[in-house]
């Protein structure tokens, strides 16, 4: 008897359909207290955007809300206001939960967010530095038996950790695995990703989520064919989950529909190959490559401040902040690539997110 939870059939329709899933940011006020009016407004503001899932409790949320005591808080917070909208609008949203830590923490946090009605949980193993192969799987097996999982390849630099063929191998064999997002920023590590996930002949089974900011539109793009002991399997990489899509979400809702009616038709226009370089040079500049990633966060807020839905970039660790010589960089992308932003759309409806 299978003892790992599986979600609804319209959660797994959805993943495999393919969704913009804003990693969703945290909201503080300027003295660093929890912002519940700026938090719902985000919230609100995605789902406008036509998000079709959020994930809360990611890196993009900080993971330091564990130790402010601000987990459930939020994670309770983005619930109740998509379940408004969902409500208000007739429409479904997926939920995922982030979950770190070492075995009993995950295992807990699993625990919380499918109480407060999460539909899975993408497990970082980050804490799991020192764990072999055996050691991983025991630890993601075990979480698994509390709520869906979201498999999740992390890189390093944001506090990841390097993941064998092996390992995913051995991974996408857990029974309730729906979805992996793979972000390690390293076309060699995300094929060891897909090439597990085509030998596992559970392909048609497992969603595919890109979280390499430095290849989103190319990752969407890109059919790969794998041969495998059961023959040919081409595998597409059918949505984002990502800290980039927490802004110009919707934009980036626009630009997956596109990629969605270009794969359809089995084509690739120059103009998205073009943009795809665009969105490239932007994320460089939001997400703050120039000093490997120290100010990604900050660059979100910043962003989502200067179109008003938040009032401050502060963050929970006073060393996460704009790099400097970032926000000049942020102007240069806003004032070179107009047609990622959605400026105009945050402002003509923020009256009604912030009533």
């Amino acid at each position: 008897m299978n003892d790992h939870p599986m979600p609804a059939d319209w959660i797994l329709q959805a993943l495999r359909r393919g969704l913009v899933i804003p990693a969703h940011p945290l909201a503080l006020t300027a003295d660093g207290k929890f912002d519940e009016l700026r938090q719902r407004v985000l919230t609100r503001y995605y789902h406008a955007a036509g998000a079709g899932g959020l994930a809360v409790g990611v890196h993009t949320t900080q993971f330091e809300i564990r130790e402010a005591g601000l987990y459930e808080p939020v994670l309770r917070l983005v619930r109740e206001t998509v379940t408004e909208r969902d409500n208000a609008t007739q429409r479904s949203t997926v939920m995922i939960a982030g979950l770190v830590g070492l075995t009993q923490q995950a295992v807990s946090e699993a625990q919380a967010a499918r109480r407060l009605g999460y539909h899975a949980g993408m497990l970082s193993l980050g804490a799991m530095r020192g764990a072999n192969e055996d050691e991983l799987i025991a630890h993601c097996e075990r979480v698994a038996k509390e709520i869906p999982l979201v498999g999740f390849y992390l890189q390093p630099a944001a506090g990841g950790r390097l993941l064998s063929y092996s390992f995913w191998r051995r991974f996408v064999e857990i029974s309730n695995l729906v979805m992996i997002k793979i972000a390690p920023f390293n076309r060699y590590q995300t094929l060891d990703v897909l090439r597990a996930v085509a030998e596992s002949g559970r392909s048609n089974e497992i969603a595919l989520y890109t979280g390499n900011d430095d290849q989103i539109l190319l990752d969407l793009l890109t059919e790969f064919r794998f041969q495998t002991s059961h023959g040919q399997v081409c595998l597409n990489i059918v949505g984002g989950l990502l800290g980039q899509f927490a802004c110009w979400t919707q934009r980036a809702v626009e630009i997956l529909d596109t990629v969605k009616q270009e794969r359809s038709q089995k084509s690739v226009s120059k103009d998205l190959i073009t943009l795809a370089a665009q969105f490239t040079d932007a994320n460089s500049a939001i997400f703050d490559v120039a000093n490997h990633f120290a100010g990604a966060i900050a660059g979100v807020h910043e962003i989502l401040r200067r179109q008003g839905l938040l009032t401050t970039i502060r963050c929970l660790s006073p060393d996460q902040r704009l790099s400097p010589g970032q926000s000049e960089d942020i102007d240069r992308v806003c004032g070179s690539y107009p047609q990622l932003t959605d400026d105009k759309f945050v402002a003509e409806h923020l009256h009604e997110w912030l009533e």
